[in-house]
């Protein structure tokens, strides 16, 4: 691994410790400082001429910081001689506003990822967008990965030898759920949900057979936990033996946390693509998996040119 080096932003220093030892790689040295004003200052502390460079950096809450932080690195990399850049992005902030549901908004995703790209990265490493779509609104390579591997061998490990069902709570996750169903030969059920406002979901219906089962609600993410909790509580009163969930990211933003503790939900699995808050890692139904061993493959990959096909279930 010669020629390589990896940069981590302020956003998840936990996963970027975790991706440099799967890589036997230490963490290039980066100052980042902040004016009075709370404009960003980099600079980047060692040589980069002619390397492959790596930067890991979820853009989660503060979401703006670190996407700003992201442009910087990118650009100071860029300035620097850097032969390629490819932006590990765990976590892609403003990837849900990917298409205008009302008149006169903006599509930000679309936004967010010109910013990217003009900037001057060479390729982009993400996992679960919001939707699929989102991969051409780039105009360079995205491998977008998928947490399912390290969500199935969960699910397997704990629930393998149960009656489980996997449930998709809205009618967009269907086809998540439908792949991990098959996968774990178990049953499907879907949530019809009603969104009367962001962040705020009725949960009305469910569609499909939950009696006596083990019920796995699965998500890409978990932001205020509204349509998380409620799934839980349809699903509970159609006679589940029990009601779980996974998701790759999670947001956990305002009650999300509190809802959980007080919802039917037994546990609540998440990845590390989001470092959890203070609440978040006290709350015991809350249990954490690490996608560092498949983030570190894609970048070993990426860097030999290798395909990552077989990293995908």
């Amino acid at each position: 691994m010669n020629g390589i080096s990896i940069f981590s932003g302020n956003s998840n220093p936990e996963l970027a410790l975790k991706i440099t030892e799967y890589l036997a790689k230490p963490l290039g040295k980066i100052k980042a400082d902040k004016f009075s004003d709370g404009e960003i200052q980099l600079e980047i502390k060692e040589n980069v001429r002619k390397q492959e460079v790596f930067i890991i950096q979820s853009t989660c809450a503060p979401v703006n910081d670190n996407l700003m932080e992201l442009l910087l690195m990118i650009d100071a990399l860029k300035r620097s001689s850097a032969s390629r850049i490819t932006a590990v992005v765990p976590y892609f902030g403003y990837s849900r506003q990917d298409k205008k549901v009302t008149p006169r908004v903006p599509i930000s995703a679309k936004l967010v990822a010109d910013l990217i790209t003009n900037t001057g990265v060479d390729r982009v490493i993400t996992l679960d967008l919001h939707a699929g779509q989102i991969q051409g609104f780039f105009n360079i390579p995205v491998d977008n990965l998928y947490a399912a591997p390290v969500i199935l061998d969960y699910i397997k490990t704990n629930y393998g030898h149960d009656d489980i069902v996997i449930v998709s709570p809205d009618a967009g996750g269907v086809e998540r759920a439908r792949a991990f169903a098959k996968r774990l030969h178990a049953g499907l059920a879907i949530i019809d949900k009603r969104r009367s406002a962001p962040n705020k979901a009725k949960a009305m219906a469910l569609i499909g057979d939950v009696k006596g089962k083990i019920a796995v609600v699965l998500d890409d993410m978990v932001d205020t936990a509204g349509t998380l909790t409620e799934a839980a509580g349809v699903i509970e009163r159609h006679g589940a033996k029990s009601v779980h969930a996974c998701c790759t990211h999670p947001v956990l933003s305002g009650p999300a946390v509190k809802r959980i503790e007080e919802s039917s939900l037994k546990t609540l699995v998440v990845t590390d693509t989001i470092p959890l808050s203070r609440e978040a890692e006290a709350c015991d139904k809350i249990q954490i998996l690490s996608i560092a061993k498949l983030v570190g493959e894609a970048i070993i990959r990426s860097y030999r040119g290798d395909s990552v096909n077989s990293l995908f279930v």
